[in-house]
């Protein structure tokens, strides 16, 4: 299964930054309460530091994108941005889980698990194999 879908690594790679950015780091990056309303969570009467800590969260979720995209792009550190991604999915699948088990999450967050579990997936399918 690892590397199965490997000969169009790039398309995937270019494919998952553009939905990612349009749809989760530049709006929270952005917009952070209202990614998080309409993600369902209750947002707190003073918001300052659900602001300060959503765009922190966004501006990594950016910085990583721009790096998918140059690996998509040019093929530039391909294996490195697949070992990075696989991380992620895998710390946010953990974390989903949690907040699920300690039901601290809006149903939103606990449906990602679902959304966490095919992105590693899908990544091992097109994880780049050096040849």
């Amino acid at each position: 299964m690892i590397g199965f879908w490997s000969p169009h690594a790039s398309s995937f790679l270019l494919a998952l930054a553009a939905a990612t950015t349009l749809f989760f780091a530049i709006p929270i990056l952005l917009t952070p309460l209202r990614w998080a309303r309409m993600m369902l969570w209750t947002v707190p009467e003073d918001t300052r530091l659900a602001v300060y800590f959503g765009r922190c969260l966004g501006a990594f979720a950016t910085i990583f994108e721009i790096f998918v995209f140059r690996a998509g792009l040019t093929g530039v550190d391909q294996t490195f941005v697949f070992e990075f991604m696989i991380l992620v999915w895998l710390f946010m699948l953990a974390i989903h889980i949690v907040g699920a088990v300690q039901r601290v999450q809006p149903i939103t967050e606990t449906l990602e698990i679902g959304f966490w579990a095919v992105l590693i997936v899908l990544t091992l399918a097109f994880w780049p194999i050096d040849g």
